[in-house]
């Protein structure tokens, strides 16, 4: 159980007030109407948590942060693996159709992104096009060839899967892992780096 929070959780409670003047209008628009937002890595305050705002189009994104004290609700990805959608949409059909696969690889999975922010708050956020984001805990490292061939799967869904991988010290993209790559990119709240081994801490730095 995870008991702290973590990127990609969605939080309600943020109000106009607690935005700074220059905030965009539609992101105040969007907190206005009483709509989640996801925690994204970053560093922030004491006693604040670093978020984003969504609006309409895909170019709409906010950067902010919110009081920790202001939380009134929490939706994890884990929350929304069944979920019943509303809608028939590609990235749900991916979603019903790995359901099985992710249940039984043994780790933690769950919804992100567009698909986890509609299955979460109702409102529609997905189209035909949009891809399925994952998200997969795994506190013990997972070897390459078992990242291709969870890839191979992901990648017999009628959407592109876009997976990141939530290590101790980061996400990585399961598609970078699953590569030939000797180094890929770990992203935690501080920077993105290139790094050998997700698993281990690192002080490789991104030239």
């Amino acid at each position: 159980m995870v008991n702290v929070l973590l990127a990609h959780d969605l939080l309600w409670g943020l109000t106009p007030a607690q935005l700074s003047a220059d905030t965009p209008a539609w992101a105040v628009e969007s907190i206005s109407l009483g709509q989640p937002v996801v925690i994204r890595r970053a560093m922030t305050t004491p006693g604040h948590v670093a978020v984003g705002v969504r609006g309409a189009s895909r170019e709409q994104r906010y950067a902010t942060s919110m009081p920790v004290a202001a939380i009134q609700r929490r939706v994890r990805p884990e929350d929304l693996c069944y979920v019943e959608p509303h809608r028939d949409l590609p990235a749900l059909q991916a979603l019903s159709h790995l359901r099985p696969l992710l249940d039984a690889s043994g780790w933690s999975w769950g919804v992100s992104g567009s698909a986890g922010f509609e299955l979460a708050s109702g409102i529609e956020a997905l189209h035909e096009r949009s891809d399925l984001d994952l998200i997969l805990r795994t506190p013990q490292p997972l070897d390459r060839l078992r990242a291709r061939d969870l890839l191979r799967q992901l990648d017999t869904s009628v959407c592109a899967v876009d997976m990141q991988l939530q290590t101790p010290f980061g996400a990585v993209a399961l598609r970078e892992w699953a590569g030939s790559a000797r180094r890929v990119l770990l992203k935690d709240d501080l920077q993105a780096r290139l790094v050998s081994d997700p698993w281990q801490p690192s002080l490789e730095q991104v030239a």
